[in-house]
């Protein structure tokens, strides 16, 4: 398949019966799940919820925090519910956008609605299980799309597309709210460390990002070029040139999308905008109301966390969160009932049916490779 930088083909390369055969017979995306990585796994989950919802509490003199949630108004949560299922949406939405072509007279994908949902939410079910900043999400969502006919180049960078769009959003937050509380532009505290610097990593980022898209598309070919004559040298330059070269090329594909300015880009918005409302929603359960500046600091400051090699981020998430509104001044024991109360929601939420989903999906893809076992020509395109 052939793709312009808008990230939409527009004509499909030949392949070689080999490729086409290699991409019918891929399976699952290969995790190593020992016996013993399980265990630790489960072991870990187990040991964290003990600490957060009975240790952590007794340590900030609150008892047992099931009982302080139990004392939450009802009303509140259902609106944290029913805005936490609005951020899953926008995440379909954004994923639909990117990966699903929307151009008149172009193919019916065999990724629909459906799919998409089984997908994202089997991805950010694999995220929570695996982490590591979505590494496990990722790869499921890339075996998925190979699966339905879409080339590995093509959802490489549609891939980074989506990532560099999800988290432009993310860094755009930590400069515009960070610069924003600091000059006093909206209410709340201003602590240097927890606004300022975190404007400067968001701003260092999207730097980074902008001009990684300035490359040229086929610096990896200009690189074999120059090191023809071979060896290891060449080698590895040419695996240091693949990465630039793939994420400029997706990081082109996002601008191009916004510059199209493609509607389901809101999606982004969405994830993130409904999630900090949930935060927003679980502290006012609880009868709290910091301000919207620092409620969105807090929230995001507190995810730079997920980075760690956490299952779903257990532990370190909400110890940044935490700590976050503490430096805010924001009640400490009153965070503490909050955040665990929003991470109820932001893990189980979509943990729970996203293992009903990755079972349909592989369903799903059970049905596809029956349907590419027809003629090559009667193959999906993008």
């Amino acid at each position: 398949m052939r793709e312009h930088h808008d990230g939409h083909s527009v004509a499909r390369e030949p392949q070689d019966d080999h490729s086409v055969e290699d991409e019918h017979h891929e399976g699952l995306p290969r995790i190593r799940l020992t016996r013993g990585r399980v265990l630790g796994t489960v072991v870990f989950v187990a040991a964290a919820l003990t600490f957060l919802y009975f240790g952590l509490p007794k340590l900030v003199g609150l008892g047992r925090t099931v009982r302080q949630l139990e004392h939450g108004n009802f009303w509140w949560l259902a609106v944290a519910f029913v805005l936490e299922t609005l951020s899953f949406l926008g995440y379909v939405v954004l994923f639909r956008a990117v990966f699903v072509s929307s151009d008149p007279g172009s193919e019916v994908s065999p990724v629909t609605w459906r799919v998409s949902y089984q997908i994202t939410m089997a991805g950010l079910a694999a995220t929570r299980v695996l982490a590591a900043a979505g590494a496990g999400g990722i790869a499921l969502t890339a075996w998925s799309l190979r699966r339905s006919g879409m080339a590995s180049a093509v959802v490489a960078r549609r891939m980074v597309a989506f990532m560099a769009l999800l988290y432009g959003v993310y860094m755009l937050a930590l400069v515009v709210d960070g610069l924003g509380l600091y000059l006093g532009l909206w209410p709340g505290a201003a602590p240097f460390a927890i606004t300022v610097v975190p404007a400067i990593f968001g701003a260092v980022v999207i730097g980074l990002f902008l001009a990684i898209s300035l490359l040229p598309g086929d610096v990896d070919r200009l690189v074999r070029r120059w090191h023809s004559a071979g060896g290891w040298t060449a080698a590895v330059a040419r695996r240091l040139a693949a990465v630039p070269a793939a994420t400029a090329a997706g990081v082109q594909s996002g601008l191009a999308l916004l510059r199209r300015r493609e509607p389901g880009l809101l999606g982004a918005f969405g994830w993130w905008g409904f999630d900090v409302a949930t935060l927003w929603a679980c502290f006012h359960a609880f009868g709290a109301s910091p301000t919207t500046g620092v409620v969105v600091m807090a929230y995001f400051v507190g995810w730079l966390a997920n980075t760690l090699p956490l299952p779903g981020g257990i532990g370190g998430v909400e110890g940044g969160m935490i700590g976050a509104f503490s430096a805010f001044g924001v009640n400490v024991q009153t965070a503490v009932v909050a955040v665990l109360a929003y991470r109820a929601f932001s893990f189980w939420l979509p943990t729970l049916p996203g293992g009903v989903a990755y079972f349909q999906l592989r369903r799903t893809v059970t049905r596809w490779r029956r349907e590419t076992a027809a003629p090559a020509d009667h193959r999906y395109t993008y």
